[in-house]
């Protein structure tokens, strides 16, 4: 073997080594993949166990999610229609006045009816000395501190002494009677005088109160017993007295250029039935019906009625022929409602546009001052933008049910913006008829169809009061003045 052949030798058995020394590391790496593969497969069986386990915990915990809100739903179908699920809570700014505003304080009062004088104690030389250690005092002030405070009530009881006699012309016995003093009842025990008959309304109608509550107010205060079925047959009595002044509210409502609308449950007897609202700014008078169709309001309102009637969308008040101005703030919470409901609605372009074209209307009535001779070329503006709008087909359900809504009462969603004195939402009447959904949820509405007539007459009287700045304890005390009085019909005072 020469020197070539040796050298060619040489050179296959390095490569021969090489290769066998490759083939042992690969076989390593082979051995080593082949234990990661199988701890692997071992992890992933273990992980596949797993979630077949929380699957299983998953479908269990949906099982009982839906059957805890079925329960949640039929406990809240089985509440009557008046409770309303709890709010949200959310954050409000901070009570109170800002800072460098004037304080609110009591008015001081306009006159001092008693002086007393409350001397420093004396010591044994007859000098002012403090009662802690009997130190003489000295740089001594005078001071003054008013201190308002209430009467004890007491019970005052009248004898009236009074005069009959026949009138032969009239046919009829004729008795004298002071001003003060209520008609004459077949009762064995005292009757209850006007003060008495004032606070007793106030306190039932004004403040709200139970019958029995009103009774413990009586015997707390003045010691005056009278029990709570007296109590409401006196608010049956005095509805009675106040029957003409109702009438006369009645007729002042009739010829108000705006007048707004509100209708709410109440139960008579056990038996359903509705609470009509209707107020304007100086007047407001409630009424109890059977009945929530179109007939009632157009009774109250009269066929002739020439103003405004704001309201809701609710159908009866389509039947009045009148001009009409229907609430924007029930069309928005319409689309909040239907938009929590559908997420394809609110996700939708109508629901965006239409609640931003009904907060930009109600925007532009603010600017009435502002905007000047601007302002009608707005309006005109705004109801184009609104006439396209429910013109326009979504497609979508809730779409269509709402645009029919504003095609059917297009003209009537901006008359507002045409008169100044006119508002966009129902809110006044809501604000008139919250008192009577408080007495409601108290009492449960009335126990005979006299209460709830007397109920509404003179709720109506006291809210008209209060509406006009009147003190409502002494207008009812004029007003059963007038009533009780022989020569005169009753009559409600006229408004500010």
């Amino acid at each position: 073997m020469d020197g070539r052949e040796l050298k060619l030798y040489t050179q296959r058995m390095q490569e021969l080594a090489f290769l066998r020394s490759e083939s042992a590391f690969l076989r390593g790496d082979r051995d080593h993949y082949r234990k990661e593969c199988f701890f692997a497969s071992q992890r992933i069986n273990q992980l596949e166990e797993r979630v077949e386990k929380l699957s299983a915990e998953n479908a269990r915990l949906r099982q009982q999610n839906l059957e805890l809100t079925a329960a949640a739903a039929k406990e809240a179908a089985g509440k009557p229609g008046f409770v309303t699920p709890q709010a949200v809570r959310r954050r409000h700014k901070r009570p109170g006045r800002k800072e460098g505003h004037p304080a609110a304080l009591r008015p001081l009062p306009d006159h001092i009816d008693e002086h007393q004088d409350v001397p420093l104690p004396r010591g044994r030389q007859g000098h002012e000395c403090c009662p802690c250690c009997e130190a003489c005092l000295l740089d001594l002030e005078d001071r003054e501190h008013l201190v308002e405070d209430l009467i004890p009530a007491r019970v005052l009881v009248t004898c009236y002494h009074t005069r009959s006699g026949f009138c032969p012309s009239c046919n009829k016995r004729v008795e004298s009677r002071a001003p003060q003093q209520p008609p004459a009842a077949n009762i064995p025990h005292g009757q209850l005088g006007l003060n008495a008959l004032a606070t007793g309304i106030a306190l039932r109608i004004d403040q709200r109160l139970p019958f029995r509550q009103v009774s413990q107010v009586f015997a707390n205060l003045p010691k005056l017993s009278v029990c709570a079925g007296a109590i409401a047959r006196q608010v049956q009595r005095i509805g009675d007295w106040f029957d003409g002044d109702y009438e006369k509210l009645n007729v002042a409502l009739r010829c108000a250029e705006h007048v707004y609308s509100d209708e709410t449950g109440w139960r008579t007897n056990g038996k359903n039935g509705y609470l009509w609202a209707l107020t304007s700014p100086t007047h407001t008078l409630y009424h109890v019906d059977k009945s929530r169709a179109g007939e009632v309001i157009r009774k109250l309102l009269g066929k002739a009625f020439g103003g405004t009637l704001v309201s809701d969308f609710y159908g009866a008040y389509s039947k009045m022929d009148c001009k009409k101005q229907k609430c924007l703030v029930h069309l928005l919470r319409e689309l909040h409602e239907s938009a929590e409901k559908c997420p394809a609605f609110a996700a939708g372009t109508f629901f965006k546009r239409s609640k931003r074209l009904i907060k930009q209307i109600l925007l532009l009535k603010k600017q009435w001052e502002t905007l000047g001779e601007k302002y009608l070329p707005q309006v005109a503006l705004l109801e184009k933008r609104l006439e396209e709008l429910a013109a326009a087909d979504y497609g979508e359900a809730n779409a269509k049910r709402i645009g029919k809504r504003l095609r059917r009462h297009l003209k009537e969603l901006t008359a507002f913006l045409h008169e100044k004195e006119l508002d966009g939402t129902n809110n006044a009447a809501e604000r008139a008829i919250r008192p009577a959904v408080v007495v409601r949820k108290i009492s449960g509405g009335s126990r005979s169809k006299n209460g709830a007539e007397a109920w509404a007459i003179v709720a109506s009287v006291v809210r008209t009061a209060r509406q006009q700045g009147k003190n409502v304890v002494d207008t009812i005390k004029s007003l059963l003045m007038a009533a009780w009085a022989e020569d005169k019909p009753p009559t409600m005072p006229a408004g500010p």
